[in-house]
């Protein structure tokens, strides 16, 4: 792992990511790249020379404004003691934060995604969404969510749920190195819903061939009954006080992710320990 993205709007959730990121900064040597993008004002217009104009002076100088309290507020972070052991870079963007995002991830070779998020529920998820969520289902790399603060040495439980119906062996490359960072164990766990139906022989068997194959160390194997699969691997998280969620996502989009759903963001929605995702 070389190079971390924070993308932040500083509010608590994206300290909370930054502190985390800090962590995985510090074990693996990597570099803290902090994004924060500010959306001209409606109506704007970029010149030749970069600059933007816009159509009111009032807008143009909150605008200004907020670029310069972007970069103070990144030398402030820069500044303080708990970042000192690590590289910190802040970087201002003008223009649509997720387009920004992945922009920096692809320019940036960036390894992994740490995001602070709210979560949200009901229709907000359908016809709102957010920049987290586009990040998890489109994102080159690993993303990882973080609603509330999260201590790097307490990480030590991972619940990874699979249903060993995609190929997981990016995944569990990428997986597996996350482990040795944190030194945690996997508990791997398969949700048993009435439409797709296993019994507990079948999973247990196919956990084991593909801990084999892919030859992991320091995991359990589990299997958990509910419905939706969602609800059940956030409760199995929930009952063995995991330290955080690690679920594949299809990176669904359009007419396709409305009527499948998505799993992974409805988990980085509602679950309330941080949630680490990887498009297979």
């Amino acid at each position: 792992m070389k190079t971390i993205l924070v993308p932040t709007d500083f509010s608590e959730q994206a300290t909370y990511a930054l502190d985390l990121a800090a962590g995985l900064a510090h074990k693996s040597g990597a570099k803290v790249q902090l994004l924060n993008v500010v959306e001209a004002p409606h109506g704007s217009s970029f010149s030749a020379m970069g600059e933007v104009t816009a159509p009111d002076a009032k807008d143009n100088l909150y605008f200004i404004q907020l670029i310069e309290s972007a970069k103070r507020k990144f030398s402030e972070m820069a500044a303080e003691g708990k970042y000192a052991d690590i590289e910190l870079e802040g970087v201002v963007e003008v223009g649509h934060p997720f387009e920004h995002i992945s922009r920096t991830i692809a320019e940036r070779e960036v390894d992994l995604v740490v995001m602070g998020t709210k979560g949200s529920s009901g229709l907000e998820e359908i016809f709102v969404g957010s920049n987290t969520e586009k990040v998890v289902r489109r994102a080159g790399c690993p993303v990882l969510t973080v609603k509330t603060p999260v201590v790097f040495s307490d990480v030590k439980n991972i619940a990874f749920a699979t249903n060993f119906r995609s190929d997981h062996s990016k995944l569990i490359q990428q997986l597996s190195e996350l482990q040795k960072l944190f030194d945690a164990t996997i508990h791997m766990v398969s949700v048993n819903t009435p439409s797709n139906f296993e019994s507990d022989r079948y999973y247990k068997k196919a956990m084991k061939e593909f801990a084999e194959q892919h030859q992991l160390k320091n995991y359990t194997m589990n299997v958990y009954n509910d419905d939706p699969e969602e609800d059940g691997i956030i409760y199995f998280a929930e009952d063995i006080d995991a330290d955080m969620i690690a679920l594949g996502t299809h990176g669904r989009t359009g007419i396709g992710r409305l009527l499948s759903g998505s799993i992974a963001e409805d988990v980085v929605n509602h679950a309330k320990r941080p949630v680490w995702t990887f498009q297979l």
